[in-house]
């Protein structure tokens, strides 16, 4: 620990020693205080609909206020006086990464962790090989260790996770199964109103069908799209539209100039599931969207045009994913466009969605409140 990190440590305690507990006072933070989203927004959301008299705060990385301008929240900016002020006081601190191990977590302050998905790709303690330029692997792992200590509350989308989740985060807490809070919006706002309103907004034409292209990150993934947009266009065109959601340090691509009225790159949409919403087809590869997707419990392609390459990489897997993957696996362009063709040939498998969706009924949020705050 450096000295900053050891200083805001001994000031957070010290504050919290001074200053009152506020049992209506709540921290949300999504992504490190990156985003206003998720499932910490999906509880957020709740509570502000169900007329809660909770006074709550959004924490906030100040490179990325500017997302949070338009949404009438409370902010605070991370890390500063003030910020530590307004988490020594808070009740509950909500989060769905993790807070760094030099913020001291107060006693009388619930830590409910959220998490951000269902584990595709080996997490924390079960990493057989961890890729971190700061740290070597036994300290990021004792150091999730401790990080997970202070997590009162954990909570979880399925009994799938939970197990993964208790082994891979050490976790000796409360874990709440509840489903994902973030996926009640798929469940409550699936109305061809609202997908009618979105499509608008976005500017997708009315009368096509949409497919959303979702792929992971890749170390070696340019600014060229891995497929033949022309290709796509001559075979689907006259049916559907695409919408391409790109990591974020990917967000420009040159290929789709001159294109407009096929596909458009929305991967500085703010809201995820509003896209999931629209979607008749998602394609994606490894990225664990699909588990979200799946809610729907509409058709899934996964395109894994470097399937041979990755396969090394698949040994991280929490699951088989070229056996258990719930949709067909495709590798060229010319495949896509026939497993597009034959998409009503393809049912999201019962069991999967048995396994990983059973709980996804709109009321994750209300579970996870009515269980840690109102006991």
């Amino acid at each position: 620990m450096n000295f900053k990190a050891s200083f805001i440590r001994r000031l957070s305690k010290f504050i919290s020693v001074i200053t009152p507990k506020n049992k209506k006072l709540i921290v949300f933070e999504s992504f490190l205080g990156r985003q206003y989203s998720d499932n910490p927004r999906a509880i957020y959301e709740y509570l502000k609909r169900e007329k809660e008299d909770y006074i709550c705060y959004w924490s906030v990385d100040p490179k990325h206020i500017n997302k949070f301008k338009d949404e009438n929240l409370k902010i605070i900016k991370r890390f500063t006086l003030k910020w530590l002020f307004v988490a020594m006081r808070a009740k509950y601190w909500i989060s769905n990464s993790r807070i760094p191990l030099w913020i001291y977590k107060p006693k009388g302050t619930t830590y409910i962790q959220t998490w951000h998905g269902t584990p595709l790709k080996k997490l924390a303690l079960d990493m057989d090989k961890i890729n971190t330029s700061w740290k070597n692997p036994h300290l990021y792992k004792s150091d999730f260790i401790t990080e997970s200590a202070r997590w009162d509350y954990l909570i979880s989308p399925n009994s799938y996770s939970t197990k993964i989740f208790k082994r891979a985060f050490d976790f000796k807490n409360e874990v709440i199964e509840s489903g994902y809070p973030r996926n009640d919006y798929l469940i409550n706002n699936n109305t061809p109103e609202n997908i009618a309103r979105i499509k608008s907004k976005i500017g997708i034409p009315e009368d096509k069908k949409v497919i959303l292209y979702a792929p992971t990150w890749r170390d070696s993934f340019s600014f060229d799209l891995p497929l033949s947009i022309t290709n796509l266009k001559k075979s689907l065109g006259d049916d559907y539209f695409i919408i391409v959601r790109l990591h974020y340090l990917v967000t420009k691509t040159s290929e789709l100039i001159g294109h407009d009225d096929f596909i458009k790159n929305v991967s500085s949409y703010n809201d995820i599931n509003e896209l999931y919403l629209i979607s008749d087809i998602l394609v994606t590869d490894y990225s664990s969207v699909f588990f979200d997707y799946a809610v729907l419990q509409r058709p899934i392609i996964f395109y894994c045009y470097d399937l041979d390459e990755y396969k090394n990489d698949m040994r991280g897997f929490y699951f088989d994913f070229e056996k258990e993957a719930p949709g067909p696996i495709v590798q060229t362009t010319d495949e896509l466009i026939d497993a597009v063709h034959n998409i009503d040939n393809y049912k999201l498998p019962l069991e999967f969605v048995k396994i990983f969706s059973s709980l996804e009924d709109g009321n994750a949020s209300k579970r996870v409140v009515e269980q840690i705050m109102k006991p």
